[in-house]
C-alpha cells in the first residue's frame, strides 16, 4: 500500500461513495405506511376478503427482436440488428393482477395504452372471471398498487374509473394502499409474479402474441404459484381529463393514516336501486 493510502487510513479517512440526503420526515411516513398496509392485509386476511396486487410490468415489443438472457439451444437465433418500433407486429402492454392469498397471477395483455381506464378494466375481467368465484358473497376488495404509474395515487382517472367499473358496476366497496413512491419493489406483484416471468422467457423472442402469452401462462413456482394470461382487447386513449369537481363527486373516503396513499372507494347509492 503506497505511503499516501496509509496516511489518509491513520487519518481516519476510507473509500466510500456518494451517499444520497435522508430525508427524516419523508422516510418516517413511509414507515408508517409500510405498517399501515400490513394491517390492513392482515384485517381482509382474517375476514377472509380478497387482496390483489397490481401493476403494469415493462412494455414488450412484439417481432423479431433480441431479449436478454441464454436459451438453450444448437445454435443461436437470429434477430433484428435494431429496436426500432417501427419493425414491431405491435407494443405489448401486460397488467398483472396477483391474488395475494392465493399466490395465482393473472396477466392481462393490451396492445393499446397504459391507461387507468386500462388498469380497472383488467381488475373488472379479474372480478367479473375469477374474484367472484373464488371469493363469493364478498363485496370488499384490497387493492395494493404503486405510487406511480397509470393507477398511481395522484392519478384522477384512475380513482374515476374505480368508482365507475369496479364500486357502481360491480357492487364493490374498494379499499385502495399505495406503495410510497420509489418503493415498487416491495409491491407483490413485482417480486411474486412479474420477476418469474421475466425469468422464464428470458433470450426467448417474443415474436407473435401467442408466444408471449403462452410464456407467461408457463410460469410457475416451486411456491405453487399457477398464472394465467388473456389478450385484453380495446383501444384505450390517454388524456382523459378529471377535474376537481368530477373529484368530488366519487364516494371517497380518505384513511387516517397517510391519507394521500390510503382511500377507500364505495358504491353510489343508485347501485342499490339495480339491484
Amino acid at each position: 500500500m503506497s505511503n499516501y493510502r496509509i496516511l489518509l487510513k491513520r487519518m481516519g479517512f476510507s473509500l466510500k461513495s456518494n451517499k444520497k440526503k435522508s430525508n427524516k420526515s419523508q422516510d418516517s411516513e413511509q414507515d408508517e405506511q409500510f405498517q399501515y398496509i400490513v394491517s390492513q392485509r392482515q384485517a381482509f386476511r382474517d375476514a377472509g376478503l380478497p387482496i390483489i396486487s397490481v401493476d403494469t410490468k415493462k412494455k414488450e415489443l412484439i417481432g423479431n427482436f433480441m431479449r436478454k438472457g441464454r436459451v438453450w439451444c444448437k445454435k443461436a437465433e437470429e434477430v433484428n440488428r435494431y429496436d426500432f418500433t417501427s419493425l414491431a407486429v405491435c407494443r405489448a402492454v401486460p397488467y398483472g393482477v396477483y391474488d395475494v392469498t392465493r399466490n395465482e397471477g393473472y396477466v392481462y395483455v393490451g396492445t393499446s395504452g397504459d391507461t387507468p381506464e386500462f388498469a380497472v378494466d383488467a381488475i373488472a375481467t379479474w372480478w367479473s372471471h375469477e374474484g367472484r368465484d373464488l371469493y363469493p358473497k364478498r363485496e370488499k376488495l384490497l387493492i395494493l398498487a404503486d405510487g406511480g404509474g397509470s393507477n398511481g395515487y395522484r392519478v384522477r382517472a384512475w380513482k374515476k374509473q374505480l368508482q365507475e367499473k369496479l364500486c357502481d358496476q360491480l357492487g364493490l366497496t374498494v379499499t385502495v394502499c399505495h406503495y410510497p413512491p420509489g418503493c415498487s419493489k416491495w409491491n407483490p406483484v413485482e417480486y411474486r409474479l412479474f420477476s418469474f416471468i421475466s425469468i422464464n422467457w428470458a433470450g426467448v423472442p417474443l415474436r407473435p402474441l401467442d408466444t408471449m402469452l403462452g410464456y407467461i401462462r408457463g410460469t410457475s413456482t416451486k411456491a405453487g404459484l399457477k398464472v394465467k394470461a388473456v389478450l385484453q382487447e380495446g383501444i384505450y386513449k390517454g388524456g382523459q381529463e378529471v377535474t376537481k369537481e368530477d373529484l368530488k363527486r366519487l364516494n371517497l373516503q380518505c384513511h387516517a393514516v397517510c391519507p394521500k396513499w390510503n382511500y377507500t372507494i364505495r358504491p353510489h347509492a343508485s347501485y342499490a336501486d339495480k339491484e
